[in-house]
């Protein structure tokens, strides 16, 4: 790379006072594992249950895959720093984080098309479900949302690090963002940005309309459903999926094309949370709220991870030698008689 001159970068921080940093840990750190345990439930759920063995749960458990790769890839290092009160990311540390960032943040979006293709053949056409969406293609079409966010993460990450950088080291974000490291870059970079801009528009554009497309199809075929129950179920298995894109599409494209008049580091950090932090978290709770087979399917593993973490303590008491009393004993005890 370039810029052999710059070792490290300096991040933006929450906060000056000491009492501040350490709110902003502890805030973070019960989001982090907030995300850690629906994320893990979910995983383990889909993964232990057979009944959950279908491609709907299939593309749920990669969703939150890459949720716990995405908050993991942010949220320690920015827990650390308040800890720790540093600024400091090395170069090499800043490269990975914003290509393993993108990347998981990428395949997310192109995993949520894939989960509305699902929802469109189980709703528009069930009969050809089980044909067309079997083990294999699954498989297929999972592997392909994680390689284009692969290919996708690639290029902007090279693309980013292969412009020199001269107006200094410090990025205004808490973590290390593709569009806070051009502004230090020395070339010009409204060219640069507006490249990747178009680039992404076109991704992310071609996406969104082939899942409006989608829900138009699947919306005109709910109501031709004849029963209301049949309706409020077909709707129920796609309002999930829904409430998921829209808070990722919402956020992310308020913090990418906000107007410059409005941008500021403090308004820029609180974007950069609703879209990194906050929907790893959420995810779980919006696809398990309404799920009853999924809420099942997490309370009989609870209840099972239970019984194992009390049949120890169970063996232990019953192995516990008894001590039994006569009366004579207990009175000649209690009178203090020596033998």
């Amino acid at each position: 790379m370039s810029n052999s001159s710059i070792t490290q970068f300096l991040l933006l921080s929450f906060a000056d006072r000491r009492e501040l940093q350490l709110l902003h840990f502890g805030l973070f750190l019960g989001i982090y594992l907030a995300a850690l345990l629906a994320n893990g439930f979910i995983i383990t759920a889909v993964a232990c249950d057979h009944r959950l063995h279908t491609p709907m749960y299939f593309f749920l458990l990669n969703l939150s895959l890459l949720d716990l790769g995405s908050i993991s890839t942010i949220v320690p290092k920015a827990m650390a720093s308040s800890l720790w009160d540093s600024r400091a990311i090395s170069y090499m540390g800043c490269a990975a984080q914003v290509f393993l960032f993108v990347f998981f943040m990428s395949a997310e979006y192109f995993l949520l098309t894939v989960m509305c293709y699902d929802r469109y053949l189980a709703i528009c056409k069930p009969l050809h479900y089980g044909t067309l969406l079997g083990s294999r293609v699954c498989a297929h079409m999972a592997a392909a949302a994680w390689g284009c966010g692969f290919l996708y993460s690639l290029l902007h990450t090279a693309s980013t690090f292969s412009q020199p950088l001269c107006q200094g080291n410090a990025v205004d974000q808490f973590f290390c963002e593709i569009s806070q490291i051009l502004r230090i870059s020395c070339s010009d970079t409204y060219l640069r940005e507006f490249q990747l801009l178009v680039f992404s528009a076109c991704v992310f554009w071609g996406c969104f309309v082939f899942i409006v497309l989608s829900y138009v199809q699947i919306f005109r075929v709910v109501q031709r459903i004849p029963s209301e129950q049949g309706r409020r179920k077909a709707f129920s298995t796609c309002l999930p999926h829904l409430a998921v894109l829209s808070l990722f599409v919402s956020t992310a494209t308020f913090a990418c094309l906000k107007p410059p008049s409005i941008s500021s580091p403090s308004l820029d950090m609180v974007m950069a949370v609703l879209y990194s932090v906050v929907p790893p978290a959420v995810n779980p709770l919006i696809y398990s709220i309404r799920n009853q087979e999924l809420k099942d399917s997490i309370k009989k593993l609870l209840q099972h991870s239970w019984l194992h973490l009390s049949r120890p303590t169970e063996l232990f008491l019953s192995n516990l030698p008894t001590c039994s009393l006569t009366r004579s004993s207990a009175t000649q005890i209690s009178l203090g008689d020596s033998p």
